[in-house]
């Protein structure tokens, strides 16, 4: 007993200095991350901005700040009465949301570099991506024991796995994303509309008899679960039948079926995502996403983000249950005020209005930089008491396991052994993510993967408008993809052969 006491004493004292010396090369980690003057400045500068712009063009609602520049609280008029309720509690919606400039700075400015389609070339790039994420995009893709057999998923996302992205950022000029609000049949948008060069529709939205309202152009289709399970239904609605169907959820043999039965010849993708956390949920958000993945400038219509609401509406069927109008309509003014979409309904129909105090492009780098400093240093302190914490009982495991061996006089199990190293190897991977591409200017300093291009030809820009033959250069060739629910936002970016 004397020797494992001796053996716990001794792994006390390991972990210590563990800690010491890991704080040590963690303290000058943050020298990295450290905000200067200027950085303060630009986040000031920033909410002093968001602030300005929520009032001029919130309709009544206004943006609180404080000593956190990072932070704004979102809060409607007082005599703003609720409706919504939250289907599990009964409670209604609030009147205030807190969100973070500093987070939502940096990420949509990752989604506008990203591509939004899933890939064969995303999935193989990825740690063990067939392994432990592909059968997560096929239903009941659990009873596929985790992809071992890799041909038989193959085959179930074949119809809708492209080897590479089929569109790039910055592709297209001008875009539409048009919701599916009640409010759209208070407004004749539907000439406007057209006039747009991408028309993004959700779901099921049908155009034939609102074409006044809704207009007739159609070029992606972004679908939920529902919507996606009537893909034979959902076609028709497109004349042209050119019209791109994006699923954000997962594929179904019942898809497969149709895709090849009826026959479905319109492109069908799964979505790609970032993660929004407890952002604005629902297609919206998505279609929003793809357009600015994709697109220049993105409008909206035909969401819910007037004053008055009183209940969840469509303009093509009867009210539903939905899902927080008023934190969707904080959420989307937030975004209108990072310049990122312009906002159009019954009470803003005039398509020359200017939004006022818009940041520039220069301001909103800058507080980006300063953003993801800031955001590094805090992911830094939390990985970094994870670390130390997993580094200490690391070593108290291995003291322990080696004393009891000993005392017992028998080898310890060596699969169990190499389970314990494999975790900790794990664990702090998310620590090394972490680090990656804080606050640069480089916009390849955000990867954390990087995999070589596998495909035999180059993209082809000779054909893309020179924004986006711009941006591929920025990005020298680089294709970019969201790693999915991922805290750090990190991205997989697969590079050009050298």
């Amino acid at each position: 007993m004397k020797l494992l006491h001796f053996a716990f004493l001794l792994a006390l004292a390991s972990g210590f200095t563990a800690i010491l010396i890991y704080i040590n090369g963690v303290s000058n980690l943050y020298g990295n991350y450290q905000l200067s003057d200027e950085d303060f400045e630009a986040l000031q500068s920033l909410q002093g901005n968001f602030q300005k712009c929520v009032s001029a063009n919130g309709l009544g609602l206004q943006a609180e700040g404080g000593d956190d520049y990072c932070l704004v609280t979102m809060k409607f008029p007082q005599d703003t009465i609720p409706k919504w309720k939250d289907p599990k509690t009964g409670d209604l919606e609030g009147l205030s949301y807190e969100f973070n400039l500093c987070e939502a700075v940096a990420i949509w400015e990752q989604v506008r570099n990203s591509t939004t389609i899933l890939t064969r070339e995303y999935i193989d790039g990825l740690p063990n991506g067939w392994e432990e994420y592909a059968w997560r995009r096929i239903n009941k893709g659990v009873l596929l024991n985790r992809c071992v057999n890799k041909t038989l998923c193959m085959q179930k996302l074949s119809l809708v796995l492209p080897e590479t992205p089929p569109y790039v950022p910055k592709q297209y000029g001008r875009c539409a994303v048009v919701g599916n609000s009640g409010d759209l049949l208070k407004t004749r948008f539907g000439e406007e509309i057209d006039g747009f060069d991408v028309v993004i529709r959700e779901n099921g939205a049908p155009i034939q008899n609102y074409t006044d309202h809704v207009g007739k152009k159609s070029t992606f289709r972004l679908l939920n679960r529902g919507s996606a399970k009537a893909l034979d239904k959902v076609v028709e609605l497109d004349e042209t039948r050119r019209e791109v169907l994006l699923i954000k959820t997962t594929i179904h043999d019942i898809m497969n079926k149709m895709i090849k039965e009826v026959p479905i010849k319109n492109p069908v993708y799964l979505m790609l995502g970032a993660s929004f956390g407890s952002a604005a949920k629902g297609t919206g958000l998505k279609a929003l996403e793809f357009a600015l993945s994709i697109c220049d400038s993105v409008d909206m219509y035909g969401f819910t983000v007037d004053p008055g609401y009183k209940e969840w509406t469509r303009y093509f069927s009867e009210s539903r249950q939905g899902h927080t109008p008023l934190h969707g309509r904080a959420y989307y003014q937030m975004m209108e005020c990072l310049g990122l979409v312009k906002i159009h309904s019954p009470m803003r129909p005039n398509p020359s209005r200017v939004v006022k105090w818009v940041p520039s492009q220069k301001m909103v780098n800058a507080a980006r930089v300063a953003s993801e400093k800031r955001l590094s240093m805090s992911r830094l302190s939390k990985s970094a008491i994870r670390c130390i914490y997993r580094a200490t009982s690391f070593r108290v495991q291995f003291l322990i396991r080696n004393s009891l061996a000993i005392i017992n006089n028998y080898d310890y199990d060596v699969n169990a052994w190499r389970s314990i190293v494999f975790a900790y190897l794990m664990q702090t991977k998310e620590f090394l993510y972490s680090k990656v591409g804080a606050g640069s200017r480089d916009p390849l300093a955000a990867c954390s993967i990087i995999k070589k291009q596998s495909r035999s030809k180059p993209i082809s820009i000779s054909s893309l408008r020179k924004p986006a033959v711009d941006h591929q250069k920025y990005v020298r060739g680089t294709t970019m993809y969201p790693l999915e629910h991922n805290p750090g936002h990190g991205l997989l970016c697969t590079v050009p052969p050298s």
